[in-house]
């Protein structure tokens, strides 16, 4: 069974994106030592080379986003995130796994789970 990890970042510690101001999770990330930035980015390089792992991208912050609508034929477009959601998502990868536990395990060891962020575990539908 393949899964969908989709990272919700929160407030989890992580690096300043270019061009990017300071928020709290990035602030987070800075008041770490360096060792534990580095362990950060081990954990995911670890996750990343995980058999069954598909790596997948981080994304830009909701504030980069378009949304799209299509109402009555006409296209719709939005600047910005106009979705209620508390935790942006931040990145996600695919795992090929035997089963949930599987997927629960790895989603376990992604820095954000542990850092005030979340990872959702979702099936992929395969047609």
């Amino acid at each position: 069974m393949k899964y969908m990890l989709l990272i919700h970042q929160a407030d989890a510690p992580r690096p300043r994106r270019e061009g990017e101001g300071n928020d709290r999770a990035v602030a987070a990330f800075e008041s770490l030592s360096d060792d534990e930035k580095q362990a950060i980015f081990r954990d995911y390089q670890a996750v990343n080379q995980t058999p069954g792992v598909t790596p997948g991208l981080q994304l830009a912050p909701p504030e980069a986003s378009t949304t799209v609508r299509v109402q009555d034929g006409r296209t719709l477009i939005t600047d910005g995130p106009f979705v209620e959601i508390k935790e942006a998502i931040g990145g996600f990868l695919t795992f090929e796994a035997d089963d949930l536990d599987a997927a629960i395990e790895l989603a376990a060891r992604i820095p954000a789970a542990r850092m005030g962020g979340g990872v959702e575990v979702r099936p992929i539908v395969e047609w």
